[in-house]
């Protein structure tokens, strides 16, 4: 019987994790970092980047827009009911205002897009790794982060703000049509108390946010499809790993830069 194969020992292994969280780390920046570079050089391929702006953006409309409008009805719902038990029914508008400009919507905003856009990126470069397309555009003296991962990246940082934005805009509806129409609150306090508790600084924040988000989103997406191996194997698990590493990465940024700006507005 064949002796059994050596194991690594005990601190390696408890390392292991630690050593290539870092090393991903490390990847994603040196990849943000060429992409930045890259995207400052000509060509500018302006048509590349139009088509990735309409697959990022309005292909996205409809979902972001639907889950917008039910998360304002649902918050207004919970909201509703909470504050009748204190009286204060009459600060729903603002609260759920309030709460979607500065965290609901650049957060779900940009999961949606991890989801459905984000997978999309990951699957489709993650085809071109196994088909040797990369390969190909480098012997053609094409660089391929310029062509590829540059359209991408300018798509997720334009287009998450404008849909975290939509989603404000249609969240709010869903949360007025709830209350006012399904909950009897009266529309002239709802529209006063958004205006009374909504500044400016909120909705930047929320757009900060989303700004953030959509490079995170898309250079996590862009990094597991662009270096995927294993065949069609290695293109699904790149896919997964792309969407569950962009919706962790949306609540750890959205952590530290909520505990920034607080900080700062403090």
């Amino acid at each position: 019987m064949a002796d059994a194969p050596p194991q690594p020992p005990l601190l390696r292994r408890a390392l292991a994790p630690i050593v290539e969280a870092v090393e991903e780390v490390g990847t994603l920046g040196d990849l943000a970092g060429k992409t930045l570079l890259w995207a400052l050089r000509p060509p500018y391929r302006v048509g590349v980047v139009i088509t990735q702006l309409e697959f990022v953006g309005v292909q996205s409309v409809f979902l972001v827009g639907l889950v917008g409008l039910f998360t304002g009805m649902v918050f207004a719902v919970q909201t509703v009911y909470g504050f009748r038990r204190f009286g204060a029914e009459n600060m729903v508008g603002g609260v759920v205002a309030l709460t979607l400009s500065r965290e609901m919507a650049p957060v779900l905003t940009a999961i949606m897009v991890a989801a459905r856009a984000g997978s999309g990126m990951a699957a489709e470069l993650g085809n071109m790794r196994a088909s040797e397309q990369i390969d190909a555009l480098e012997t053609m003296a094409v660089n391929p982060v310029q062509y590829l991962v540059v359209p991408r990246m300018i798509a997720g940082l334009v287009m998450v703000p404008v849909l975290a934005l939509l989603f404000f805009i249609v969240g709010i509806g869903g949360a007025w049509i709830v209350g006012v129409y399904g909950l009897s609150l009266d529309p002239g306090i709802f529209a006063d108390r958004i205006r009374t508790l909504i500044a400016p600084a909120d909705l930047i924040q929320g757009l900060v946010k989303a700004l953030i988000f959509g490079f995170a989103v898309t250079l996590i997406a862009c990094r597991h499809g662009y270096f995927a191996s294993g065949g069609a194997v290695g293109v699904g698990q790149a896919t997964t790993r792309a969407v569950v590493w962009a919706v962790v990465g949306v609540f750890v940024l959205d952590y530290l830069i909520t505990t920034a700006l607080t900080s700062v507005g403090g």
